[in-house]
């Protein structure tokens, strides 16, 4: 099996904004419009508030996600930005990512992460259940989507 690398990033570093886009055009082809509409500012993923990670596979972009404190609750990771590439998909990235920006999110003393999906994503759901993460009530920009599942776990 192949190694996964995963880096720090910054969310708005070039490469990390290509899988951004993917992610978004992802999301645009299950729910219509531009994807995620949630307001998102490159600093909140900044430590100490925020991290942005990647997953490479033999130097190629293969996955990526971050977290940033929650507005409302200082010690709860937001998680945002889950993505895998296409070709990727099925080799771990996902859970590697996860597990990285839990132990970041972790490391800078948050004591829960939580996160929006859609119910057009089953993969998504699948992984996070398979992960240990919880239906919690519905939260952020999409809490009063009726397509919107909130999940949520304590680090």
């Amino acid at each position: 099996m192949t190694a996964i690398d995963i880096r720090t990033t910054r969310f708005d570093d070039p490469v990390a904004r290509t899988m951004i886009e993917a992610a978004l055009a992802d999301l645009g082809a299950r729910y219509g419009g531009t994807g995620d509409a949630t307001p998102v500012d490159a600093n909140e993923f900044e430590p100490p508030t925020g991290r942005f990670l990647m997953a490479w596979i033999d130097g190629v972009p293969a996955g990526c996600g971050g977290w940033r404190t929650l507005v409302e609750d200082d010690v709860t990771a937001e998680i945002k930005r889950m993505y895998t590439a296409p070709p990727c998909r099925g080799r771990g990235v996902a859970s590697a990512v996860l597990r990285a920006i839990e132990d970041s999110a972790r490391e800078a003393g948050k004591k829960r992460a939580v996160l929006e999906t859609g119910d057009r994503q089953p993969e998504a759901i699948a992984l996070y259940r398979k992960l240990g993460y919880e239906r919690v009530p519905n939260f952020g920009f999409y809490k009063d989507y009726p397509d919107c599942l909130s999940f949520g776990r304590l680090l």
